[in-house]
């Protein structure tokens, strides 16, 4: 997942993988899906950013592991 903020249009694009979209799903003013011709999601686009979201969060980022899940790996990693 890329995030790109472009602070002169005040519009966020967040591309959700690689594949080119094929269309657009507008959900609500100014917040765009793009989409393959699969219906699947590859981009969300949103204008007006800074009046619909803090953008300070979305520029920054937290990486929530499961911890159990972490341990189990790293245990059959060692075996």
């Amino acid at each position: 997942m890329k995030v790109h903020y472009d602070s002169e249009v005040d519009a966020i694009y967040i591309t959700l993988g690689s594949q080119s979209p094929d269309g657009v799903v507008e959900i609500s003013g100014g917040v765009n899906l793009d989409t393959t011709s699969e219906n699947k999601i590859v981009g969300i686009e949103i204008l007006h950013a800074s009046q619909k979201m803090n953008i300070k969060t979305i520029l920054s980022y937290e990486l929530e592991l499961d911890n159990l899940e972490l341990d189990n790996k790293l245990i059959q990693k060692t075996a």
